[in-house]
């Protein structure tokens, strides 16, 4: 992240929002007159850790090759609760498509929590935001998907949740896209080799069974990826490297 900073053209700190987490860091490509598609990379930790901060390290490798990459804050727990994450990363979408009129295409990125969120993402209805994003891709990576088998585990000492916010903040449980999201999106759910049986079953069944039915009813395509010699880290920390399969896709 500290490299890319230093290298590329960027906006750091931008407020989507009051909240003191409510801001973005954008990296943007070379040409400034030009047009550019965006990744979103919206960051996991658990919903409790980590930040934009650290999640720089795919910008270079894409602003090389003419993509902006912006990375996402939002209230980690205990402060912030699980309906609130979704409607900051929501709102997060919204504030960039209207302040860049240079972005053509938004696409997705979340790992592991942020995967979770990236899907929720996926199900907005933007007719409440008053903007209707391009969102012409998504990359769900090591994600969880059914929020309900962690209730009962450590993950939800700081979250808190009950089993009412768990359900309607459940991907698998909210999977038809709202009619006001782009026809053409592409959802790519990868899961690593080395993930934990449960980030495998969830992807495995949100990606093959669950999401396919509903998305692709309204025009979408779903696709697997099946990482091999990768674990739950760096299946997303190699996408500082150029020729990284998923830099690539």
């Amino acid at each position: 992240t500290q490299r890319a900073r230093a290298s590329v053209q960027t906006a750091l700190h931008v407020p989507y929002g009051d909240g003191d987490r409510e801001k973005l860091d954008i990296y943007f490509p070379p040409d400034p007159s030009e047009t550019f598609p965006v990744l979103v990379y919206i960051h996991g930790g658990y919903w409790q850790c980590l930040s934009k901060e650290e999640s720089g390290f795919a910008a270079l490798p894409l602003v090389s090759q003419g993509v902006g990459v912006v990375a996402v804050g939002y209230d980690i727990a205990p402060k912030g609760h699980m309906d609130a994450m979704v409607l900051q990363v929501r709102r997060s979408i919204a504030f960039l498509v209207e302040q860049y009129s240079r972005i053509r295409g938004v696409y997705l990125c979340g790992h592991s929590a942020g995967a979770h969120l990236a899907a929720m993402v996926l199900s907005t209805d933007w007719t409440e935001y008053g903007v209707v994003p391009d969102i012409k891709g998504a990359v769900l990576v090591s994600g969880v998907y059914d929020l309900e088998p962690i209730l009962h585990t450590y993950v939800n000492d700081e979250l808190n949740m009950s089993r009412e916010v768990a359900q309607r903040n459940s991907p698998m449980q909210c999977i038809a896209p709202a009619a006001s999201v782009a026809v053409a999106c592409e959802v790519l759910v990868a899961v690593a080799q080395q993930d934990s049986p449960e980030f495998r079953r969830q992807s495995q069944e949100y990606g093959q069974h669950c999401s396919p039915q509903a998305l692709r009813a309204a025009g979408w395509s779903v696709s697997m990826l099946d990482l091999a010699d990768v674990d739950h880290f760096d299946i997303i920390e190699r996408l500082s490297e150029k020729s990284y399969i998923l830099t690539q896709v």
